[in-house]
């Protein structure tokens, strides 16, 4: 979490050093019609009067750095790093900084549509409402928080369909610990031929740009399902079965001629040369161009 709170002490260091007002700092990181994620930071410290919010959608925020108080109408809780506020749409709530200056959160965002869908495929019945402010550090959300954290500390290299993938997994971990669900999810009949759907869709062209909804149609079943089903089948979620195929077939290329390592980049998706690399290194442990020259010094 050291990264993520680096630029948290930079404002606030900045913030003091110019006796700038507090307030905060927010960066979409990605977005769609029915959900967005942005990054939250805030300057806000002691002494500072606490500031009133309203949340228009769903939400459901990872504290990654610093401390506050908020008080909603599910009541009052302190919020620390690896705990999960929770906002129902429409409802009001209050944040102070009591015991420390400043605070940073990766914060989704959901239209009343989409999280009623995956709060129900999470298994809660009924209206979706959270009856709890605060989802603390849970051992079992652990995983799900580190890769959250993980991808919040590179956005540059996070294409928005591992976004949307973690807003879909976040949200259902949410409904599912404080919105008190009534039966255990169960994935449809159908899941692994519908997942077999996808995976010929994604070797078709890896490279054309796959959104999670289009896989999820292909598999005919809906987001939720589709994102377990799929890594329950492949091992994979589907953003990093997507990334492993496109880089296995770059790789081939690579091989194969001499096309020039910004052209196969571009033709797999990548937005530049940089990420492509950082991704290329973490799959294979070497760069595309050392790839190149040890495959044919071999033969």
């Amino acid at each position: 979490m050291a990264k993520i709170a680096v630029p948290l002490d930079d404002a606030c260091r900045e913030r003091e050093r110019r006796g700038a007002a507090p307030g905060l700092e927010i960066e979409l990181l990605a977005a769609a019609d029915d959900w967005a994620v942005e990054d939250v930071l805030c300057t806000h410290r002691p002494g500072d009067a606490a500031f009133e919010e309203r949340h228009e959608r769903y939400r459901v925020a990872l504290v990654g750095a610093g401390t506050f108080q908020c008080r909603a109408p599910a009541g009052r809780e302190l919020l620390t790093p690896g705990s999960l506020l929770l906002g129902n749409v429409r409802e009001c709530f209050e944040c102070g900084h009591e015991h420390g200056t400043g605070d940073r959160c990766l914060a989704f965002g959901y239209s009343n549509e989409a999280f009623e869908q995956l709060a129900f495929e999470a298994g809660v019945r009924g209206q979706p409402k959270f009856r709890a402010l605060r989802v603390p550090p849970l051992r079992a959300l652990a995983p799900l928080v580190g890769e959250a954290c993980a991808a919040w500390a590179n956005p540059s290299r996070i294409e928005a369909a591992e976004w949307e993938e973690l807003g879909v997994r976040i949200a259902a971990a949410a409904a599912r610990c404080a919105a008190a669900p009534s039966r255990a999810p169960r994935s449809p009949a159908n899941a692994e031929r519908g997942v077999a759907r996808a995976v010929r869709l994604i070797e078709r062209d890896p490279c054309a740009p796959l959104a999670l909804q289009a896989l999820a149609d292909e598999a005919k079943l809906s987001r939720f399902h589709f994102v377990r089903a799929f890594a329950r089948v492949t091992g994979l979620t589907p953003h990093r079965y997507v990334t492993r195929t496109r880089l296995r077939r770059a790789a081939v290329r690579l091989a194969a001629n001499d096309t020039r390592v910004i052209d196969v980049a571009l033709d797999c998706g990548y937005r530049d040369v940089s990420n492509f690399n950082h991704a290329f290194r973490a799959e294979f442990g070497t760069t595309p161009l050392e790839h190149r020259d040890r495959l044919r010094r071999r033969h």
